[in-house]
Formats: structure tokens, C-alpha cells, sequence
């Protein structure tokens, strides 16, 4: 049976967020696809995690044996994050694009799941080869030969720090001009607004369905 670890950033709940409609088409399909495999849903808006401070990172670069029980525990909380990715078949991650950048509490978690002698160094790259699908919604469009091209600081990050460093080439499905609904300034743009979305809506199922398949071995009928 393989394993889904599905994970949300968004600070929007259910509908009201791009991102979430997108990575639940994608769960959903898996699950019909897949219904005997599992779904492990993180959601960092909701549970955020902790960001890195001193006494997580000086644990990660001493022996376990001279961990004080500060440094264990935060350790250990760590670790437990490394082996849920490390455990997973693949991996859903909705990206949406805040202030231009990552959301925070997204930022925290790949903080912590890169670890040096783990997931991070030659020949120790836990997590190399695992299926990734990371979802990344924003509110204007961030594409090639659009004007803000070179603000796409989420797709341009993600992809460069889980394929370069972590053994991982992520797949991406796009969702943009997420605002043009609620942005006078934007009226014009429903239309295209309304495409990217249904695309992204059937992106995310026809990946689900393939990756589930593969994974499964099965053949999948939808």
C-alpha cells in the first residue's frame, strides 16, 4: 500500500483557498484511484510547526549521547518529521505565493526535514528519488514573459532546493491570477482566472491517477 503525505500551507480554509482545492482534487483522486493505499494530511496553517532556532539546530550537529533533554526532545520532534517524508511514497505540498515569497510556515517545514547526514549531503540524500507534486497558486501571474516574471520566488525556490540539494525533481501544477475575483483592478482577467483554475483542477487528478498507478502497480480505470 503506498503513502500519500499531503501537506497545506495555506492560511485559507476548505474553498477559500486555491492552493487547498487543488491539493484536495489531487488527494481525492488518489484515494479513488488508490483506495486501499494511505493519506497522511499535515496542515501547517493549522498545526504550524516551529521554526529553527539555536538549541534545534545545535542539537542536529551533536551526538545524540550529548544531547541535553532540550536538545533531545526538539531533536526527536525533528527526526519525526524526516521519517514521515522519508516514509511516504510521495509527496503533495500546496505552495501558495505570499508577499511574493513562501508561506512561512511551509518555509519551517523544509527547514526541518533538511538535515545534514539525512536528507542533505553526498550519498545521504534520504528522500532522493521520491515522487513530488507541489501545488503553487498566486494571486497574479509570475509565468515566463509575464512582467513579474522575475518575482516568482516559490516555483524558481522550491524547484532549485529539492532538486539540487534534496535528490528530489518536484512536478508542478500552477494556479494564477487567484485574485481576479475580488480585485476590481482585475475584473478582466475572470476569464483567464477561470481557466487556470479548471486546468489546474484537471492536472491535479491526472497526475493522482498516474502516480497512484504507478506506484500501485495496478492499472487504474477513471
Amino acid at each position: 500500500m503506498a503513502t500519500l503525505l499531503h501537506i497545506d500551507a495555506s492560511l485559507f480554509p476548505g474553498g477559500a483557498s486555491a492552493s487547498r482545492a487543488v491539493t484536495s482534487t489531487f488527494a481525492d483522486a488518489w484515494r479513488a484511484a488508490h483506495p486501499e493505499g494511505t493519506v497522511i494530511h499535515r496542515d501547517l496553517a493549522a498545526d504550524p510547526l516551529p521554526h529553527l532556532d539555536a538549541l534545534t539546530v545545535s542539537a542536529s550537529y551533536a551526538a545524540p549521547e550529548d544531547h541535553s533533554p532540550e536538545q533531545a526532545a526538539v531533536h526527536a520532534a525533528r527526526l519525526a518529521l524526516v521519517e514521515e517524508a522519508e516514509n511516504a511514497d510521495a509527496i503533495l505540498i500546496g505552495a501558495p505565493m505570499y508577499n511574493f515569497g513562501l508561506a512561512s510556515s511551509l518555509k519551517a517545514w523544509i527547514d526541518h526535514i533538511i538535515l545534514a547526514g539525512r536528507t542533505l549531503g553526498e550519498g545521504t540524500q534520504s528522500l532522493a528519488g521520491k515522487p513530488m507534486v507541489i501545488v503553487a497558486s498566486r494571486g497574479g501571474s509570475y509565468e515566463p514573459g509575464t512582467p513579474r516574471e522575475g518575482m516568482e520566488f516559490v516555483k524558481n525556490y522550491l524547484g532549485a532546493v529539492f532538486s539540487a540539494h534534496l535528490g528530489v525533481t518536484p512536478e508542478f501544477i500552477t494556479i494564477e491570477l487567484t485574485l481576479a475575483d475580488t480585485v476590481p483592478a482585475m475584473a478582466e482577467l475572470k476569464p483567464l482566472a477561470a481557466a487556470s483554475r479548471a486546468a489546474a483542477l484537471a492536472d491535479a487528478e491526472a497526475k493522482a491517477t498516474e502516480l497512484a498507478e504507478r506506484l500501485s502497480g495496478d492499472p487504474v480505470s477513471v
